[in-house]
């Protein structure tokens, strides 16, 4: 089994072997392009679709942004991103269409055991010692707001039409539909017609 493999069975893997640092490394470059090129750039965009596991039509990253491996994130139609949003897909990340983050908007699909000696010293069959980390996943469904300043942990769902206020740390599902604040952020009240601003058009 790679360690990539084991990424995707549920495993402890060894993020500084050399084949998963090959992989990471084509995303740091790209992101590291994307990031000193002028926004109205044509060049610029498209460099997402050379790491990216997938995306879909229209989409826009303000930037910089910053992935450590794409090829693990899925992103759907319509998806737009503000400043400085830090995807760290070592598990999938799968976002659906019509989704919107604010700035400073990082998901993070890694973790580390809590004992030490699993954690930073761990001897791997070949004998070497390094980092050991696991990684779940995380699925943002359709139509999703995450505010300024969200960060979502692995292991987490985020269901269709939710919105997660600025500043929340995102520990645990939230249902489709809510409003969600704070840290661990939790569900406050279901979203509804009385929430609307078509006022403010006239």
């Amino acid at each position: 089994m790679t360690e990539e493999e084991k990424i995707f069975a549920g495993r402890l893997f060894d993020a500084r072997c050399r084949e998963l640092k090959d992989i990471k490394h084509v995303a740091h470059e790209l992101c590291r392009k994307f990031n000193a090129m002028d926004e109205y750039d044509p060049d610029r965009l498209p460099l997402i679709q050379k790491f990216i596991g997938s995306i879909g039509r229209n989409y826009y990253f303000q930037g910089p942004v910053q992935f450590n491996y794409g090829c693990h994130t899925f992103i759907g139609d319509n998806f737009f991103a503000n400043f400085n949003l830090l995807i760290f897909d070592d598990g999938k990340v799968v976002i659906g269409n019509n989704v919107m983050f604010g700035p400073n908007v990082s998901l993070l699909c890694s973790n580390h055991p809590l004992i030490a000696d699993e954690r930073i010293r761990m001897t791997y069959p070949d004998g070497h010692v390094s980092t050991s980390e696991f990684a779940g996943e995380i699925h943002i469904e359709d139509d999703v707001w995450l505010a300024a300043n969200v960060s979502v942990i692995d292991g987490v769902t985020i269901g269709k039409g939710a919105v997660v206020g600025a500043g929340s740390v995102v520990t645990h599902d939230i249902p489709a539909g809510w409003l969600a604040l704070g840290v661990p952020a939790k569900p406050v009240r279901k979203i509804s017609e009385r929430d609307s601003k078509m006022h403010l058009l006239s």
